[in-house]
């Protein structure tokens, strides 16, 4: 697939969003300034300022001189690169792949994107229109090549649409500044008559490099898709995703279904042919407000299963507030793992973890339950209790550990032991009472010690003898003393309950 790439320029970045942020400065001419060895220094002015002849660069006094009105506004360090990290995320609604190139632009990887709107002509429309409505001033190109679009973007006059494999000659009526080049290269190529690209773009490459350097070259090469030139998204690009844009915006519970349903069903047709199934997957809506609504689900096991995806959402569908209308959804899969289907047999009955009812069964009480509902363990190979186990990743995932059953174990473990005051009368000998949260237990029948060693691996406490305890109301315990008893520095720890 031919590779396209959108550019926008904001030649008004920091002026446009001070007039959004105050809209009795869109009639009035203004500066932005900033202090620089001494002096007041002009690091942004608006349309109407420099149409009086006062740019970027320029001293204050001197800008004052010009136009005695002139309203100044003090500057905000670091704020160009905020806004366009923050335009940059708005803009995933018409491509994941969206980058910020400073100091007044973006750059956006669109391959496969503009179909969804109709073309490359009514995408670029329709982009550069939401632009405008948030108030920004904005010049927009579409090309093959980055450089071609940046290009066009800011020095084309004709039409932002460049057609695929005509980039080149897009360029060719370009002034060489059109390429990105440094100052002093662009000033060299104008002294010697060189004012636009088609006077030196067939010049020997060898020539050229002796003159202007290697850079030149690079940003030659960039610009005509001799060299590839790599973006850097503001967030990274889910491999499997698909996107579904409205012609009017879906504002009504059946109409986000359906585009849940069509999304599922592009997306699973995907995952299936590669042989792939999803753990977790995130519903976007882009709403017309600027907002985004998004839910998110995840499996136990891989699937690839509409049916299934669907009922997971589907209990999460009335969350979704369209407010005035969503125009675009996305559906991802940020998580996929391998999925092989498997031939059944007649004559045997699956009653184990590779059950795929069990793992949707498991799904669905956990969309309705919460995601931190229902777990699976698997032991690990340390002694201490706390340690033994630890969460299962999905229902195939399998260990090399094996279950300790050498001792009785509490079916209420405490995840942190906690520290409890007790009375006994001889060393190794259960203890007599207890006081733990305040309240004194009488122990009328104890079990143990049950020693259980420090890991050598990792040096940390000391060895534990627990015991099995039992109070007076019948409540049993599971405590343990850390330490030889003769040691001053001994604590005891009551670290679970029997039922």
């Amino acid at each position: 697939m031919q590779r396209r790439y959108v550019s926008i320029w904001f030649p008004h970045l920091i002026t446009d969003w001070f007039s959004n942020r105050q809209p009795y400065l869109r009639d009035l001419p203004f500066v932005i300034c900033a202090p620089s060895h001494g002096r007041m220094m002009i690091t942004a002015a608006n349309q109407a300022v420099m149409k009086n002849g006062i740019t970027r660069g320029m001293v204050l006094a001197d800008a004052r001189a010009i136009l005695p009105s002139l309203e100044v506004l003090d500057d905000k360090p670091g704020l160009p690169d905020k806004l366009l990290l923050r335009i940059a995320e708005w803009c995933i609604r018409f491509t994941p792949g969206a980058a910020a190139d400073p100091p007044d632009g973006l750059l956006l990887d669109v391959t496969g994107c503009s179909h969804l709107w109709g073309g490359d002509h009514r995408y670029v429309e329709e982009i550069g229109r939401k632009l405008r409505e948030r108030g920004y001033s904005i010049r927009i190109a579409i090309a093959d090549t980055i450089g071609a679009a940046w290009a066009v973007a800011r020095f084309g006059n004709s039409s932002p649409v460049v057609k695929t494999a005509q980039h080149v000659e897009a360029l060719l009526d370009l002034p060489p500044e059109a390429l990105r080049l440094e100052e002093p290269t662009v000033e060299r190529l104008h002294k010697l008559g060189l004012d636009r690209i088609s006077k030196f773009i067939h010049i020997p490459r060898a020539t050229l490099r002796r003159r202007f350097g290697n850079h030149f070259l690079m940003r030659l090469d960039t610009a005509c898709g001799h060299e590839t030139e790599v973006l850097h998204f503001v967030q990274p690009i889910v491999p499997y995703y698909e996107r579904l844009p409205c012609l009017e915006p879906i504002a009504t519970a059946t109409g986000i279904a359906i585009a849940l349903e069509r999304l599922l069903n592009a997306l699973c047709a995907r995952l299936q042919q590669d042989q792939k199934g999803l753990r977790t997957a995130v519903f976007s809506g882009y709403r017309s407000d600027g907002k985004v609504e998004k839910l998110q689900i995840e499996t136990n096991s891989p699937t690839y299963s509409v049916k299934h995806l669907f009922r997971l959402f589907e209990n999460k569908l009335p969350s979704i507030e369209p407010a005035l209308g969503i125009e675009l959804f996305v559906l991802e899969a940020p998580k996929v793992e391998d999925h092989f289907p498997v031939q059944e047999k007649l004559w045997e009955t699956s009653g184990n973890l590779d059950d795929i009812r069990l793992a949707e069964l498991i799904d669905r009480l956990s969309v309705k339950l919460g995601p931190q509902t229902i777990h699976r363990y698997l032991p690990d190979e340390h002694y201490w209790p706390e340690r033994s186990y630890k969460p299962a990743g999905s229902l195939q995932e399998l260990t090399t550990a094996t279950w300790k059953d050498d001792g009785q174990r509490p079916l209420q473990l405490l995840p942190v032991p906690e520290r409890i005051e007790v009375t006994a009368p001889i060393p190794d000998y259960p203890p007599m009472l207890f006081r733990f949260h305040d309240k004194v237990h009488k122990v009328i029948r104890a079990d143990g010690p049950e020693r259980i060693e420090q890991e050598w691996w990792l040096q940390q406490g000391q060895h534990r003898d627990y015991y099995r305890v039992e109070d007076e109301a019948g409540n049993r315990y599971w405590l343990f003393r850390s330490g030889h008893y003769s040691d001053k520095a001994h604590q005891w720890f009551i670290h679970g309950f029997f039922p």
